[in-house]
């Protein structure tokens, strides 16, 4: 839908917090499915009320990274098959309009990470997620993805299912904002990704989990390659609030902190100049809320 613009839901983890239900590393929110999956029945209501038209399974968790080999194999698909349902039964109650289900395919070893892929294991572990999001999801989303290949391993992994497929890739936070070209974290560049969506048969390429400053001029970058391969994938920004990161530490070893600038109005600002680059889906990762997409929804539909 060229010009139309679609409204994501938020960031899972914090509104599972602001609801009461716990949160810790390295479960995360996979920690919710396991002790409070009302909670997250609930989150995904609330982001639909906010006006989301498109909500994610809560299973970006749901991998070795964070709950371990063993948990993964023994749970893992009754918490996968969880999640989907989830979503799916909070998306069927909104009988004013149609919402749809993204199935959460996470960077299965690790975010931020893309040192850490292993080609020869990937497969493996997607198969469980796809075979338990599949009769819930209405799109597949990988997300959060690192580098190129780990969008390649996505497109594999959904291709028999007949159901189409987004790929968003997490941006490098310290390049791309104002002098530079705007990279991946594995230090691939925009372009490259975007010259590959377009040949993927993916149907959106989004940037996500990343600073709102560094997402325009993404979104711009992809938009002329894009044009220039005679592409029509839908572009989608969702940036998350954290604090600035030292570096320090694993993904799954600590809460981030999240900005206190980045009030629901100036990330609707953020919002509308993503849609004037010519994105399409526009929503929010970890640390944007309900308010925050309410926000944007009521500013993006003005």
């Amino acid at each position: 839908m060229p010009g139309t613009i679609r409204i994501l839901d938020g960031g899972m983890s914090r509104e599972l917090l602001r609801l009461g239900a716990e949160l810790r590393q390295p479960e995360w929110s996979a920690l919710a499915l396991m002790e409070a999956p009302d909670i997250v029945r609930r989150v995904h209501a609330e982001f639909i009320e906010a006006g989301a038209e498109v909500i994610t399974t809560n299973s970006y968790a749901l991998v070795p990274f964070h709950i371990g080999e063993q948990r993964f194999r023994e749970q893992g698909p009754a918490l996968i098959d969880l999640a989907g349902r989830l979503a799916r039964q909070a998306a069927d109650s909104n009988s004013g309009r149609k919402v749809l289900v993204a199935g959460s395919l996470p960077p299965i070893f690790g975010s931020y990470e893309p040192e850490r892929f292993d080609p020869s294991r990937v497969q493996g572990y997607l198969e469980v997620l796809v075979a338990g999001l599949a009769p819930h999801a209405d799109v597949w989303l990988g997300e959060t993805l690192s580098l190129i290949a780990e969008g390649e391993a996505v497109r594999q992994a959904v291709a028999a299912t007949g159901k189409p497929f987004w790929v968003s890739f997490t941006l490098a936070d310290e390049v791309g904002a104002e002098d530079g070209e705007p990279q991946l974290r594995s230090g691939e560049s925009v372009a490259d990704a975007a010259a590959w969506a377009a040949g993927s048969g993916a149907e959106a390429l989004l940037f996500n989990c990343s600073r709102p400053e560094v997402m325009g001029k993404a979104v711009r970058v992809a938009g002329k390659i894009l044009r220039e391969r005679q592409s029509d994938l839908e572009i989608g920004v969702y940036a998350n609030a954290f604090e600035e990161q030292d570096g320090d530490g694993a993904a799954n070893e600590t809460l981030h902190g999240t900005r206190e600038d980045l009030t629901a109005m100036a990330y609707s600002r953020f919002a509308c100049d993503w849609a004037e680059a010519g994105a399409t889906l526009i929503g929010g990762c970890c640390g944007i809320g309900a308010r925050h997409i309410h926000s944007l929804a009521t500013a993006l539909r003005r």
